[in-house]
């Protein structure tokens, strides 16, 4: 792709955009910037009604097609009619944003033989993502026209607290760093870039209380907690064809936490 200005570059008008999980916190930050870029978006998330919302808020503000399909990502069967239903919506699928997430914090010991809370988190944040991946890319593959994938990891798939028991999080997100990488291996003759975005704490919810939030901006370098905006305008420079060059990527976006912890 020969790159002449980039006036325009970071545009997604014209872009058709899935977000699982886009109802709330990281992903409706990520929404808000593709709505705010041109593009139009199925958000695809469990809870009818803050996703109806979320819809009805995009409208609201700005001129895309925007809508929002019942999904659970840890079930096949969803996650395939909820593909076909974004397909039957939007025309196409251009971009796949695998946001959809659950957080099990835990000892591996302390766990019931069942491991109930292991297969939980590996079901959702690892399995999900391949489920999506698989059902988008035949999508993308067989329509010839390319597309992206982008994984939101988690700078915990690159490191381990010892105070914080998240083994079973940090794997999921360990693995789904190296999928990503296999993925994009594997789709890169197909136009189809796969990259990932590493958070570290976000300032999502205002039901962090002030004292943890200082606590947590006090472990990184820059003394603040990251805004779900400045991941959205990150996603928007991975969907945008200016980023054709970049694939199998996992871009840490922490503050330096990672790197002192």
């Amino acid at each position: 792709m020969e790159i002449t200005s980039i006036s325009n570059a970071f545009s997604l008008k014209g872009k058709n955009a899935v977000v699982t999980g886009g109802n709330k916190g990281i992903g409706a930050g990520i929404v808000t910037a593709y709505a705010q870029t041109g593009a139009n978006i199925a958000i695809m998330a469990r809870d009818e009604v803050t996703g109806q919302k979320a819809v009805n808020d995009l409208k609201e503000k700005y001129d895309g097609k925007y809508v929002f399909i019942k999904t659970d990502i840890g079930e096949f069967a969803s996650c395939k009619a909820s593909v076909e239903k974004a397909i039957e919506e939007l025309g196409n699928i251009d971009i796949l944003v695998n946001n959809a997430g659950v957080k099990t914090v835990g000892n591996l010991l302390d766990m019931g033989e069942d491991l109930a809370e292991w297969h939980k988190c590996i079901n959702i944040d690892l399995n999900g993502a391949v489920r999506m991946s698989y059902l988008v890319a035949k999508h993308m593959r067989s329509n010839g026209r390319g597309g992206r994938i982008i994984n939101i990891s988690s700078n915990a798939g690159e490191i381990c607290s010892k105070t914080a028991n998240m083994i079973t999080y940090c794997s999921a997100k360990a693995a789904l760093n190296l999928f990503t990488k296999g993925l994009a291996i594997e789709l890169s003759k197909d136009n189809i870039r796969v990259n990932a975005i590493a958070p570290g704490f976000i300032d999502s919810s205002e039901d962090i209380p002030d004292h943890l939030k200082k606590h947590l901006a006090d472990m990184i370098p820059i003394g603040r907690l990251g805004h779900v905006l400045e991941i959205g305008a990150l996603a928007v420079y991975l969907g945008c064809d200016i980023s054709d060059d970049m694939t199998g990527a996992i871009l840490t976006m922490d503050g330096g936490h990672s790197i002192v912890i």
